[in-house]
């Protein structure tokens, strides 16, 4: 499936910048429950960006509809898989790169069975969860130009490799930049640990052929994953824009 291509204006209008961002609620907080699974693999690592602006990805086809309405650092909602932590640090490369605080940091991915929420009932994606919002958030990010959030570790679907999307916008609502993180692959990393979930990896699309990270050769959108399935996960990225 083609998603370079995909109109970016499927998500105009649905971008909205608010005045002041309220902290988000124990109700908007769900706990993780970690499925079963091998407890072996470290997760491995990759780089973690660099002091250059972040390619520009695609945002579609799943984008977060009103993504100032989820203003949360726990974006499970109550969705299964391993417990994953994202760390992602935002940086300025209009000033020398210097950590970049107060943007507002957008992020969403599919559930451990590669559905994705506010949407479905297509042929895009079969399984109908228009009506939920799981795994998407909104953080601002702090003097260190750092955002965290408390998720599950992505599945995957038919021609995508594991994946992050992220919209980074300013203050002022500008969209500042659309990229997407990708995972490191191969034995002992965390792709190779949680095994696709009780998919497998048959039929697994790599970074090498995805058909956005395939041009990546530096791997400056692969972020660094470390942990295991039993005590969960840590991604740190750091996602450079010019703002």
């Amino acid at each position: 499936m083609e998603r370079k291509n995909f109109l970016k204006s499927l998500f105009v209008g649905a971008i909205s910048a608010p005045a002041v961002l309220a902290a988000c609620s124990e109700d908007e907080a769900a706990a993780v429950t970690p499925s079963t699974g091998t407890s072996t693999g470290t997760g491995g690592t990759g780089t973690s960006g660099s002091c250059t602006v972040a390619p520009t990805e695609t945002i579609g086809p799943f984008p977060t509809k009103v993504p100032a309405s989820y203003v949360r650092s726990d974006i499970t909602d109550g969705r299964t898989g391993y417990k994953m932590t994202a760390k992602i640090t935002i940086t300025n490369t209009s000033n020398s790169c210097a950590a970049l605080a107060g943007v507002l940091v957008d992020i969403w991915h599919c559930d451990a069975e590669g559905n994705y929420s506010e949407y479905g009932g297509t042929g895009m994606q079969s399984t109908n969860y228009t009506n939920v919002h799981f795994l998407r958030g909104r953080q601002t990010t702090d003097a260190n130009g750092l955002v965290t959030f408390t998720s599950i570790f992505p599945g995957w679907y038919s021609g995508r490799a594991t994946h992050i999307h992220v919209h980074i916008y300013a203050a002022n609502g500008t969209s500042l930049k659309v990229t997407q993180i990708a995972f490191p692959e191969g034995t002992g990393t965390a792709v190779a640990a949680v095994n696709g979930y009780s998919k497998g990896l048959s039929g697994y699309t790599y970074n090498k052929s995805d058909n956005v990270f395939s041009d990546d050769t530096a791997g400056a959108e692969i972020a660094t994953v470390t942990g295991s399935t039993t005590a969960g996960f840590e991604l740190v990225m750091n996602i450079g824009v010019a703002a």
